[in-house]
């Protein structure tokens, strides 16, 4: 890390952009759009516009950056009021989240090559041809996308006058070529990445990924390295400032928890075509990260069978920092799913991930990834107290618990019948196809998906396993007996509580809990076979668990494998917490022992491994043999966390110790310090395995 990167770097950790910073007061705005019944599509592109412009956004360069652009606005403008939203919902319609375009992947590519110039121009040719056939809804999204696009030119040329008045004449000189041209360098193409990026956030998109960017950004890398304007060194160097860049405004996006921002890269596995995609910049990338020891970008890393083991070793060398990622994904699994699924050839092997782990595809995927959740553990425990209360034998309460978790994704596909999206004009001119049809992206993409996240289902699995034990083979407890325990948190049965711990768990290859799971797993991913959603798409469901793994506990009481109430399942597809499991090996047994390809909309196996086991000579050897295993095993997702249950407990005491130490949360990384006190027991809770 040379020394500009180490002051860039410390800088922005010790937040001092924070200086920079101003609030704006948006409510007259707000106002106005209300007063004035001021369409979606227009107040899209006018919040962009008052967000942009130079009484707003003022240029700010720190000392020796050469990729500029730092927010200093803290608010984006709100472009709906709480009661405009109240009464669409009341009306029938359903959004997801706060209703605008997010857990989305532009393509950026066609931009960053060809400039926004040449955007407007294709929107203004467009834009001829609505007025020309009378098409009002072309016509206001083509001048909207067009009045964007300037509002972005706008401010880059702000930020390029700026700079030549400061002395910054490398900052000018790009900021002159990008992004209102192509660009011919690696320096261009970042700095134009940073500034289409960034646009979208002040648009009001959020979760927005930045995607394949080792594809996308080689040909810069490759020509610069064959023009001698660069060399392995300086391009370490400018993916390091970029990277930077990227955690300088993130405590200003939208998230459930600071670090939940979405800004993922997918690094590796195969072209559009098929060849393997794994490079010279890929390789960068994984370096880059492991000297910033940053939280963003979260890295993705896509692999198959015949991933050389070289590159598993790369990936571990970065868990082993502690960084909590890569998170791998599985080519041998995703894409044949995904083409199952609808998805072109290829597009599905150029998928991405939207924010954590859900999969899509950039730039024609507007899949609502996470539209919500069902409660595999909640759903067991309405059919214990309904459809399972008088149950003869086991398969009764099994054939009961999945008609609950079909009911319930029944229930899910008719709250989503009919779901909006609101108007992103900018984001829209880096989506394909949307200038040509003179629509909006909120109107549709290529890909309309909805995903639906399973909670808990291990919970769920090792509570029918204790239910089958307990009840019907060791007949130690009635079965409404133990519903009335379950109210009570198993008091004054201390017999049964132990019982219940002791009954067969996933995570131990034991087939008396994987038997069951197999059959839940395949159960779930045809629960929505047949279900299309209103904008022409289906519904995927996953085996992740996204934030719902501490809101769905909440909603239930103790449960039948032990788990008291109050207590958080385990995040995405794990082990139940508190678990004693037999190593990583059975663990990873357990979990590819059904077949996830039909619940393949993401949600990786989570595994913790104790820091240790990395400082052991063959230790990252052996973990990246893990991986690999992992993979060779069906596995279609996995991220690991490499954790000292001692360091996070003084962690909790004494954060001022431990401002720099990252954990893995859900499906993304983030500094344990900045957590929510109940998202910091759930991550010390998490089973420590050995790599052995």
């Amino acid at each position: 890390m040379t020394p500009r990167i180490e002051s860039l770097l410390e800088y922005t950790f010790a937040r001092r952009q924070d200086g920079l910073r101003r609030d704006a007061d948006w409510a007259p705005l707000l106002s106005r759009f209300v007063s004035e019944g001021v369409s979606d599509e227009v107040r899209a592109r006018v919040g962009l516009q008052e967000m942009l412009r130079a009484e707003s956004e003022r240029p700010a360069f720190l000392d020796g950056e050469r990729i500029a652009f730092t927010r200093t606005v803290r608010q984006i403008p709100e472009l709906h009021s709480a009661s405009e939203m109240d009464a669409r919902r009341a009306a029938g319609t359903a959004f997801g989240e706060k209703g605008v375009v997010f857990n989305v992947t532009a393509d950026f590519a066609p931009t960053i090559r060809d400039g926004l110039d040449a955007r407007l121009s294709e929107i203004r040719s467009r834009l001829a041809k609505a007025r020309e056939e009378g098409d009002a809804e072309g016509v206001e999204f083509l001048e909207n996308a067009a009045l964007s696009v300037e509002a972005v030119l706008g401010l880059a040329e702000t930020y390029r006058a700026a700079a030549e008045a400061r002395g910054l004449p490398e900052i000018a000189a790009t900021l002159a070529r990008v992004p209102r041209f192509g660009a011919r360098t690696l320096l261009e193409a970042l700095q134009a990445l940073r500034i289409l990026h960034y646009a979208m956030w002040c648009e009001g998109e959020y979760h927005c990924g930045l995607g394949r960017i080792d594809q996308y950004l080689l040909p810069y890398y490759e020509a610069d390295l064959a023009a001698g304007r660069l060399d392995e060194a300086g391009a370490l160097e400018l993916l390091e400032e970029f990277f930077i860049a990227c955690n300088r405004d993130s405590d200003l996006y939208i998230g459930v928890q600071q670090g939940d921002n979405g800004q993922s890269v997918m690094l590796g596995g195969v072209t559009p075509s098929g060849a393997p995609a794994f490079n010279a910049l890929s390789r960068l990338c994984l370096r880059a990260c492991g000297e910033l020891k940053l939280v963003d970008p979260k890295i993705n890393l896509r692999v198959d069978r015949s991933t050389p083991i070289e590159i598993y070793r790369l990936g571990t060398e970065l868990t082993a920092k502690g960084l909590g990622f890569p998170q791998y994904a599985n080519d041998d699994v995703v894409i044949p799913a995904l083409e199952r699924w609808g998805y072109a050839p290829e597009d599905a092997r150029d998928y991405t991930v939207a924010a954590c782990w859900e999969f899509i595809v950039p730039g024609c995927g507007l899949d609502i990834d996470n539209i919500d959740a069902v409660s595999f553990p909640g759903a067991l425990d309405a059919a214990l107290r309904g459809g399972a209360a008088g149950a003869a034998g086991y398969d009764d309460v099994e054939s009961a618990f999945l008609a609950e978790v079909r009911r319930r994704a029944d229930a899910l596909v008719e709250k989503y019948r009919h779901v909006e999206i609101l108007p992103g004009p900018f984001v829209s001119v880096l989506f394909r196809g949307c200038v040509e049809r003179a629509r909006d992206v909120c109107r549709g993409a290529k890909y309309n998906n909805f995903g639906i996240h399973g909670t808990g289902i291990s919970v769920a699995v090792d509570s029918l396993a204790a239910v089958r034990e307990l009840v019907f083979e060791k007949k130690l407890v009635s079965l409404p007996e133990l519903v009335s325990l379950l109210d009570s948190d198993f008091a004054g049965r201390p017999d049964v509580l132990a019982a219940a711990k002791a009954a067969p768990k996933m995570g131990n290859a034991d087939e008396r809990a994987d038997g069951i799971a197999k059959r839940v797993v395949a159960f779930w991913g045809r629960a929505f076979d047949g279900k299309k959603n209103d904008r022409g798409g289906i519904f995927r469901p996953g085996t992740g668990s996204a934030m719902y793994y501490v809101w769905h506990a909440r909603e239930i009481p103790a449960s039948p494998s032990g788990r008291l109430s109050g207590q958080p399942f385990p995040a995405n597809w794990a082990p139940s917490l508190d678990v004693p499991v037999k190593g990583p090996v059975s663990v990873v047994r357990s979990f590819t022992e059904p077949d996830l390809g039909p619940v393949c909309n993401g949600g990786p196996l989570t595994i913790e491994i104790h820091d240790s086991a990395f400082a052991l000579p063959d230790g990252v050897d052996k973990v990246a043999e893990l991986v690999r295993f992992f993979v060779l095993r069906g596995g279609h997702q996995l991220q690991i966390n490499a954790i000292d249950r001692e360091t996070l407990l003084d962690a909790q005491a004494h954060p001022e110790r431990h401002r720099h130490l990252i954990v893995r949360v859900w499906g993304w990384s983030g500094y344990f310090v900045e957590l929510d006190r109940e998202f910091q027991d759930q991550i010390i809770r998490r089973v420590e395995l050995a790599a052995s």
